[in-house]
């Protein structure tokens, strides 16, 4: 399977054909040009944000730690040929090429909240599959409880690694639950053109009622275990950083308010400022997999 590793805006379906590609859809009065992806009844009724806006401001410490670094730098990036290796309580482990590790999915078009824990938001026209599809294909041994993942290392590629901003690789982990949940995405796509490389290429994980950093990028690696997995921030600063990374506008950060955010494009001139829903709005769907559970010290 062949990737682009880079995306001019030429190369990306316009916004407003993109939105009147949905209109249709939801319509169901004609055929699209493209091959049609499956309808998601996931997918919020907000309107997406613009290419220009999603691709051009990430976190992406792989490649800086400025907001316009990931656009600045991982174009270089080589994203072919593209290997996963899956291991652990796993029926099939092994190494896989992306191609083959991916087939017989079924994409869809998923739009969804985006939520970074400083504060900031988007709504993401994410292209992909569902993480529990994939699961059941490499067959999860009883006994697994988590899964967990890891970033490619490649510092050549990718300047970032070159400082010693977090300890790479960049790992993160979900539970079993979590991840067999059927909001949680492996994205290969955006706005139906594959991934540009500064937000995951070629495959990522999307993970919406948590904040953004459990959405790990340039997954190279999933584990299948029975204990909780390491995740770099939590690691790296636990009293700010929990295993669960749930949105909860109840629980702060020590650096931001988590009350409200600030819904992307906004400024000074003309602030968008929203609340922030719990779980991101995703309550409805997944507040069961944390009954009884403390919000606040499991955070």
């Amino acid at each position: 399977m062949t990737f682009k590793t880079k995306l001019r805006w030429s190369d990306v379906t316009p916004q407003a054909l993109f939105l009147n590609r949905r209109q249709i859809m939801a319509g169901g009065a004609a055929l699209l040009a493209s091959p049609a992806l499956g309808k998601s009844p996931y997918s919020t009724d907000d309107a997406p944000n613009t290419f220009e806006e999603i691709s051009g401001y990430n976190n992406y410490y792989e490649f800086g730690t400025a907001k316009e670094d990931p656009a600045a730098y991982a174009g270089a990036l080589t994203t072919t040929p593209w290997t996963v290796q899956v291991d652990g309580m796993v029926d099939k482990p092994g190494t896989y090429d992306l191609g083959d590790l991916i087939s017989g999915m079924t994409m869809e078009e998923r739009i969804y909240r985006f939520r970074c824990v400083e504060a900031w938001s988007m709504i993401i026209p994410w292209q992909g599959f569902q993480l529990s599809a994939l699961l059941t294909k490499l067959g999860v041994q009883a006994g697994a409880k988590y899964v967990g993942f890891e970033t490619l290392v490649r510092p050549e590629e990718m300047p970032g690694q070159q400082m010693g901003i977090l300890d790479w690789p960049y790992v993160e982990g979900l539970r079993l639950d979590e991840a067999m949940h059927p909001l949680t995405l492996i994205a290969t796509g955006l706005y139906g053109q594959p991934l540009p490389n500064q937000n995951g290429a070629p495959i990522r994980l999307v993970v919406p009622w948590k904040y953004g950093f459990k959405n790990i990028k340039a997954i190279v690696r999933i584990t299948l275990t029975d204990t909780q997995p390491a995740c770099t921030w939590n690691k790296m600063a636990p009293q700010e950083y929990g295993f669960y990374a749930n949105v909860n506008p109840q629980v702060n950060h020590p650096r931001w308010s988590q009350a409200q955010e600030r819904r992307l494009p906004s400024g000074l001139l003309k602030p968008n400022i929203v609340p922030t829903q719990l779980f991101n709005g995703y309550a409805q769907q997944v507040a069961h997999l944390y009954a009884g559970m403390d919000l606040r010290q499991n955070y």
